[in-house]
This record gives C-alpha cells, sequence and structure tokens, in this order.
C-alpha cells in the first residue's frame, strides 16, 4: 500500500509541475484529446496502462 500511495504522489507531483510549468500547451493537449476519435483514446490509454503495469513490475522485481 505504501508503494502505491507514493507512486500515486508522484504522480500528483508530476501531472501539477506539467500544469504548473505549461499551462498553454496542457490546453492544447485537453482540447486534442475532446478532439480525438474515442478508438484512439482508448488505445492511448490501454497502452498506457499496460506500460505501466510492465514498469512497476520491472521496478519490484
Amino acid at each position: 500500500m505504501a508503494f502505491f500511495l507514493a507512486a500515486l504522489g508522484l504522480l500528483l507531483a508530476i501531472e501539477g509541475l506539467t500544469l504548473a510549468a505549461f499551462p498553454a500547451a496542457a490546453k492544447r493537449a485537453a482540447a486534442a484529446i475532446i478532439e480525438a476519435p474515442e478508438g484512439t483514446l482508448r488505445l492511448l490509454g490501454l497502452g498506457s496502462a499496460i506500460a505501466g503495469v510492465v514498469l512497476v513490475w520491472f521496478v519490484r522485481h
């Protein structure tokens, strides 16, 4: 559980720093996401989830 909370904290810190440092780029990215087809978003989300699980697995083993 501690590992999960540490990972969540790191995610929030990186996300927050990105939004604070590049707000205009974040708005453009959000607009692009709204315009993207659902299939593309599904594939991107699935790919990100798989990459995250693989990365955590490599770090833990």
